[in-house]
């Protein structure tokens, strides 16, 4: 074996040496022989999913996006390297970005006539160092550079993949006192290389969920790290320069990074992980994997560096072997939730409530964690809560209810159980398991109420009896529960008076108020929202089509009704025809709650607030409404909204309201300001820190 061959396997057995040793201090020995295995598992070298650039491509001079006012400025330091650096720039190329943006890349006296070959590439911006700076001071002279109101700092042996750069921005912007976000870090193999770090006390540092599968939930949510790699890094300029940009006491490289992370969290601001934004980054070709040699024994070096400069931090830091997610928490109080279902607010308004009140949680200060009933979670429905920074429990990923509970039962501060029989099947285990929990019960709607009103709507007398033991053990499980939410004061003033000793909070329906977008004449037809998923309402679809539209349609053949909602094909194929258009769920409710005229709500039985009602409210949208679908909502008929009973009725209603602009703007401008004054955030978030005051 020649001799250079001998040096390298020597230099990479003292590398995985150097690894396994701090791997035992952070896993222990399972965990350590497990990260073993990883490392020497062998993985195509390749995921031919994320359809990465080649690196052997001749070079044709291509162009990139580029803005004369950009909101972000890429920053791509290299030295050498020039096909990683040319992928990179043509993974650009290909998957752009709506967020307006520049690239720059700083080349670091290369020896390869990098620049030259760069400098044909149309819009990008090459600076050239005089002298080698290496990268940290590279950095810095991008960002002088740089016009944008973000820095995005992008390692040369990156590829990009689509949503890149927009899901960084928005992380940004929805995030209160953010500083930094960084993207979810691949290799090309497909397996996760880093979703944000950890900084123990001993300034030892942990990528949270290398080697694991990247598309796994635990590492799929947004969540605040101690440090994101500079290899894919978004800050804003003005806070860049406050902080004093990268330091140059770690230059060439390593630790800057943290050290930028640190000085940010110094500042009062988060550094935030995103997951949606995906990079695929080359680890190792930059710099090389040897801790003992080149650039990379910087890292030995600057750790020392840091830990001098950072001693007293590094004391609230936590001490090495405290489990990861108890190590990134730092002591947030831990909420559990579970539903029937994962939420997906495009299905239906129960699944809106729920995205709103972990919003609300997670801006508490809460850490939240969910599971579905059916464990089941797409992968959409995976990334909707991630961007609520919350982390979803769900089959194949995650262990059963009972296993998790074995685990982290005994640190819940808190569990909330949505509907009767989500929190009749699990309560007893819940409080076997988390004794210490706040316990919440949201009712959703009372569904014994429902099940009596669907009994006396249909004279069902098996439905009548079934109601009566709902109610029993809907009671008892008021009775176990810490608080119970409600959202409408009838059903609030029903248990109050019923179970006199209840903790009964009135947890109304949170509603953005968007207000009325068209005037009344750029408007026409009219809308139903609600899926068959919920019984009362298909009643009120079946209703509405077969006795109250053809009343409306015998006077007004030009209107059409539009249904929006889950429905079987059956059904569909059953309503469509005679001025009746089904549309199925949607992604979004603008398009009909800024076009159509009017808004209804032809619910024959039911209980709770319903959804659709308050919906287009904050649409500035009128409504024509039945007295139960109505209910709990201090609505006045003919102030923010025209009740109705019966068919002939119900139709007269939507034909005077069509054609009376007046009467329209008047219902249009109270409907909005009722829902910001009943069915505020301000109020659930009132409601929701009363119930859990002493968790």
């Amino acid at each position: 074996m020649p001799v250079s061959n001998i040096h390298w396997r020597l230099r990479r057995l003292r590398y995985l040496l150097h690894r396994v040793k701090g791997s035992f201090a952070q896993r222990g020995v399972q965990g350590t022989l497990a990260r073993i295995t990883q490392e020497f598992k062998r993985y195509p070298a390749q995921d031919q999913e994320l359809e990465l650039g080649l690196l052997d491509v001749p070079f044709q001079p291509f162009s990139l996006p580029s803005s004369d006012k950009p909101v972000v400025s890429v920053l791509i330091p290299v030295y050498g390297k020039l096909q990683w650096t040319l992928a990179c720039l043509r993974s650009i190329a290909r998957h752009g970005a709506d967020t307006a943006f520049e690239v720059i890349v700083i080349d670091d006296a290369s020896t390869d006539g990098s620049a030259d070959v760069l400098s044909q590439i149309e819009g990008l911006q090459v600076l050239r160092n005089a002298r080698n700076l290496g990268f940290v001071g590279s950095c810095n002279a991008g960002a002088q550079a740089a016009r944008g109101e973000f820095l995005l700092f992008l390692n040369n042996d990156t590829q990009v993949t689509p949503h890149w750069l927009d899901a960084l921005v928005q992380a940004y912007r929805d995030e209160p006192h953010c500083g930094i976000v960084g993207s979810r870090l691949i290799y090309p193999d497909g397996r996760l290389q880093e979703a944000g770090g950890l900084v123990y006390s001993d300034a030892s540092a942990w990528n949270v969920g290398r080697f694991e599968r990247r598309d796994d939930p635990r590492y799929m949510f947004r969540r605040n790290v101690d440090y994101v790699s500079g290899a894919s890094l978004l800050i804003a300029r003005g806070l860049f320069d406050q902080v004093g940009g990268f330091d140059s006491r770690y230059a060439p490289a390593y630790c800057e990074d943290m050290d930028l992370a640190f000085g940010v969290r110094k500042a009062g601001l988060r550094v935030i992980y995103e997951p949606e934004s995906l990079v695929v980054h080359c680890e190792g070709i930059s710099s090389g994997l040897d801790p003992f040699a080149g650039v990379k024994q910087y890292q030995t070096l600057n750790r020392r560096k840091f830990v001098e400069k950072w001693a007293e931090a590094l004391q609230h830091q936590p001490a090495p072997g405290t489990p990861i997610n108890r190590a990134l928490e730092r002591g947030r109080p831990h909420i559990f939730i579970m539903d029937a279902l994962t939420p997906d607010p495009t299905r239906d308004a129960g699944s809106q409530q729920l995205c709103n009140i972990m919003r609300l949680l997670r801006d508490m200060g809460w850490r939240v964690t969910f599971m579905a009933d059916n464990r089941q979670s797409s992968e959409k429905e995976i990334r909707t809560l991630g961007r609520l920074g919350v982390e979803t429990l769900c089959k194949p990923h995650s262990p059963s209810l009972l296993e998790w509970l074995k685990r982290e039962g005994k640190q819940l501060q808190a569990v909330m159980l949505c509907r009767y029989y989500v929190a009749d099947s699990h309560l007893a285990l819940i409080k076997q398991l988390a004794p210490n929990a706040t316990l919440l019960y949201d009712t959703v709607d009372l569904h014994f109420l429902r099940e009596q009103r669907a009994a006396e709507h249909t004279g069902n007398a098996s439905l009548v009896r079934q109601a009566s033991a709902s109610k029993q053990r809907e009671y008892a499980l008021i009775r176990a529960c810490d608080a119970t939410f409600v959202v409408s004061t009838v059903e609030q003033d029903l248990l109050l008076r019923d179970l006199p000793g209840a903790n009964v909070l009135l947890l109304p329906n949170m509603h953005d108020v968007k207000g009325s977008q068209r005037p009344f004449a750029e408007r026409r037809d009219v809308v139903f929202v609600g899926g068959f998923g919920h019984p009362p309402n298909e009643d009120a679809v079946r209703w509405l089509v077969s006795e109250i539209w053809p009343l409306v349609r015998a006077r007004r053949n030009d209107l059409t009704l539009h249904l929006i909602g889950d429905m079987p094909e059956a059904a569909r194929q059953e309503f469509a025809g005679h001025g009746v258009v089904t549309h199925g769920r949607v992604e979004s409710l603008d398009e009909w709650m800024n076009g159509c005229r009017i808004a209804l709500a032809p619910l024959r039985y039911g209980a709770g607030v319903k959804g659709k009602v308050n919906t287009a409210m904050s649409y500035g949208l009128p409504v024509v409404a039945t007295p139960i679908a109505a209910e709990g909502m201090r609505l006045e008929d003919g102030i923010n909204v025209l009740l109705a009973d019966g068919a002939s009725a119900f139709a007269e209603t939507i034909l005077r309201l069509y054609d009376d602009e007046e009467l329209w703007n008047r219902l249009s401008t109270a409907s909005a300001a009722h829902v910001w004054r009943h069915f505020s955030f301000d109020m659930a978030k009132a409601t929701l820190q009363t119930a859990l005051a002493h968790s």
